[in-house]
């Protein structure tokens, strides 16, 4: 009984009486403003949800358990739903295909094929000049086609679900030859072991971290062998004392053996990365010409479309990946369809770096990033000295791991951000926060906002937010 009492005294019976009631929820008028345009029963079921949620922690004896913030907790999670999360943010980071903020963004001409696609119907799975049923994949085949040889495409809904779905289609129930240096974990914990098992394939790991040789795949190859796999280094390196085999090579042996040579190239790169200062990537083309029968890769790394995994190949393999069951569920809607497709068409033109997003960034004068970061840091003359710098850009993503590009970004002080009463982490939270959001970089004693990732048009929104950030007024920016 005294432990009872001891329960029993513990409630605030108080709080419990100042608990509002629905109606004076709803009713109250901070909450009706930001409630404007939502259904009745949306607003109720929120207040009841955060009533419920406080009278449940006065009852436990919660510290600072109040109805003072029924009302304050109401406004905050009616705001939430109403505010898109995924607002848009100014990548000031200095990564360019940054995957926390959404990989690659794709072109206006994407962009607008994605919409177009998503508010009308389509022919998707209809020959216009037959009406009989057509294949959704004719349009990317064709276009690939033209730009790697590919003899046929298939697109899902990430490169993850490529490999699954190759590896589940072609090599289920039999043996996989992978090298050790190539059972990689790349992110969000996607391993190379993990997805063999998961669609069906026993791997056969040969080799070492370091070092395999072609004769390394030979011997392990019997009667039970499917394939043979190669994992493209996309995010890490291992440098020093190496080797890996050539795909020449292992083509060669997949041929006489009877085998079927797949690779995740990972980054879908379909141009050449040096004129741009950075290491040669493995093309898809490449991969094809060197003997590759599947070729896996992403749709919004290197290639700088929507999210997609494509499949590319000869065209017998393809047929049956596209007829597994597991097809079906992974498989690429109307709307990514159309933003690889017009995708695409920027290379057939040629003008990926004046259209492309993210090869406009990489391709990117350091002359014309300076003059940007000077005129922001005009621009924003009343915030205190702010300093342009030399900085390095990544290509992130998973792409060309270690490779940089030489940048230029502005750079906000310790000193500075502590005249306007702020921390360097303060004013990055702000900057994060605030409308528009800003991504920057903290490096030891200051911000930097990278040049190279930040888009065009965004310039007057980077002054703007680092304006409202610090707290001063600055002239508008056209």
């Amino acid at each position: 009984m005294g432990q009872g009492d001891g329960v029993e005294s513990s409630i605030d019976y108080q709080a419990l009486r100042r608990l509002p009631s629905i109606a004076a929820v709803t009713a109250d008028p901070t909450v009706a403003d930001v409630a404007r345009g939502l259904r009745p029963e949306i607003v109720t079921a929120v207040a009841q949800r955060v009533v419920e949620r406080v009278r449940r922690a006065i009852l436990a004896g919660e510290e600072g358990a109040d109805p003072e913030q029924v009302i304050p907790e109401v406004r905050a999670e009616l705001a939430r739903l109403l505010e898109p999360r995924l607002a848009t943010v100014i990548n000031g980071t200095g990564v360019v295909i940054h995957t926390n903020l959404g990989r690659a963004p794709v072109s206006a001409e994407t962009a607008q094929a994605m919409l177009d696609a998503a508010t009308t119907y389509t022919p998707l799975e209809l020959q216009i000049e037959t009406g009989r049923r057509g294949g959704r994949m004719d349009e990317v085949t064709r276009l690939m086609r033209a730009l790697t040889g590919a003899e046929a495409t298939l697109v899902v809904n990430n490169n993850a679900a490529a490999i699954l779905l190759t590896l589940s289609a072609l090599c289920a129930g039999r043996e996989v030859i992978l090298s050790r240096g190539q059972a990689v974990e790349i992110g969000g914990g996607f391993r190379v072991p993990d997805v063999m098992a998961q669609s069906g394939a026993r791997l056969v790991e040969v080799g070492t971290t370091n070092r395999t040789y072609a004769r390394d795949y030979e011997a392990a190859i019997t009667e039970e062998t499917a394939a043979l796999l190669a994992v493209h280094w996309s995010n890490f390196r291992i440098i020093g004392f190496t080797t890996q085999p050539s795909l020449e090579e292992l083509s060669e042996i997949a041929r006489r053996r009877g085998l079927v040579l797949i690779e995740d190239l990972g980054s879908g790169c379909l141009i050449d990365t040096a004129p741009y200062g950075l290491a040669h990537e493995p093309t898809v083309g490449e991969s094809l010409a060197a003997g590759v029968d599947v070729v896996c890769f992403s749709g919004d790394k290197l290639l700088g479309g929507p999210q997609a995994g494509i499949i590319s190949g000869r065209a017998d393999l393809i047929r049956r990946i596209a007829a597994h069951p597991l097809a079906r569920a992974v498989r690429a809607d109307k709307t990514a369809l159309a933003g690889v497709a017009a995708t695409l068409r920027h290379y057939l033109r040629g003008d990926v770096t004046e259209t492309v997003p993210i090869w406009r960034m990489i391709a990117a004068p350091v002359e014309a990033l300076e003059e940007r970061c000077r005129a922001w840091a005009a621009a924003l003359e009343a915030a205190g000295p702010l300093r342009v710098v030399p900085s390095r850009a990544a290509v992130g993503g998973g792409s060309l791991p270690g490779e940089t590009l030489e940048s230029r970004a502005l750079a906000i002080d310790a000193a500075v951000a502590a005249r306007h009463g702020l921390t360097l982490d303060a004013l990055a939270a702000r900057l994060r926060t605030g409308s528009p959001s800003l991504m920057p970089h903290v490096a030891e004693d200051h911000l930097l906002i990278d040049a190279r990732t930040v888009l065009p048009d965004q310039d007057a929104g980077v002054v703007r937010a680092v304006a409202t950030a610090l707290g001063v007024v600055v002239p508008s920016m056209n």
